[in-house]
C-alpha cells in the first residue's frame, strides 16, 4: 500500500481559466468537495480520486454553478 503526502496540484479555474494551486490530502481516498477560487472566489467542485495500488493522484475540477 503507498504511503500518501500532501499534494499542491495545479488546476485551470472553469470560470475565470486563472491557474490556481490545490492542496490534496489523498491519504484519505477518493473524495468529492467544493473549494473557492483564489481568485474569483467562485465556488468549483474538486473531484479527486486516488489509485490505491499505485498511489496514483488525479484531480478534475467544474464549476458548482453551472
Amino acid at each position: 500500500m503507498p504511503r500518501y503526502e500532501l499534494e499542491v496540484r495545479p488546476v485551470q479555474c472553469p470560470y475565470c481559466w486563472e491557474e490556481i494551486e490545490l492542496q490534496l490530502d489523498p491519504s484519505a481516498g477518493d473524495a468529492t468537495y467544493t473549494e473557492d477560487c483564489h481568485v474569483c472566489c467562485q465556488p468549483i467542485v474538486v473531484y479527486l480520486r486516488v489509485d490505491e495500488d499505485t498511489g496514483r493522484v488525479e484531480v478534475d475540477v467544474e464549476p458548482e454553478n453551472s
